[in-house]
């Protein structure tokens, strides 16, 4: 079990075919692990740095740009972490086939 703060959800949308969630982290929190089902945009809310913890022991980390924007297919498994030494926050859309 992680000792790790845990990331707070709030979600603004959540209609048959789309969620929009606002993910808010506290320094060095986590989503905890996680699968996702559908296909996913994220927006980062600042300037920052996420771990991502991956499936097989892995990590790797991403450099985010406030408000550019990616995307991923459904089935990425991982635990995301915030890296930096301040709050961070992203928008996730997540496109849910009816």
């Amino acid at each position: 079990m992680s000792s790790r703060p845990k990331a707070t959800p709030h979600v603004h949308i959540s209609e048959p075919h789309v969620r929009v969630t606002e993910w808010r982290f506290a320094p060095g929190g986590e989503t905890g692990w996680h699968r996702h089902e559908a296909d996913y945009v994220v927006v980062p809310l600042a300037d920052g740095e996420l771990l991502l913890e991956e499936p097989g022991g892995g990590s790797r980390t991403a450099q985010l740009r406030r408000h550019a924007p990616y995307a991923r297919r459904a089935g990425v498994e991982h635990n995301v972490v915030n890296a930096n030494p301040y709050d961070f926050a992203f928008i996730e859309i997540e496109h849910l086939k009816p």
